[in-house]
């Protein structure tokens, strides 16, 4: 019973992985054109990603361990004041 149920619900999350292509439902219309544009655009332009969406990588990714270089900026934390003779804090 085991294997049945989990052949079953194998079938059934492979039938949630079918793809087909992406389309309007019969009714439904295209969004207006962006203020300043004559025509619409099409479903193709829509689905492309403009590039600032995918930037490219700047850094090159270190592949081996290397000594940091000394930062400037990495500065030990403040000392806590230490209260002096009449009990109050500098």
């Amino acid at each position: 019973m085991r294997k049945v149920s989990a052949l079953a619900l194998i079938a059934l999350l492979a039938a949630c992985g079918q793809r087909s292509g992406l389309g309007l439902k019969p009714g439904q219309q295209l969004p207006p054109a962006p203020y300043g544009r004559a025509q619409k655009p099409d479903a193709a332009e829509l689905l492309e990603p403009p590039t600032i969406a995918i930037p490219e990588r700047s850094v090159e990714l270190r592949t081996r361990s290397e000594e940091r270089d000394d930062d400037p900026f990495d500065l030990p934390p403040p000392e806590a004041p230490q209260p002096d003779e009449t009990g109050e804090p500098d």
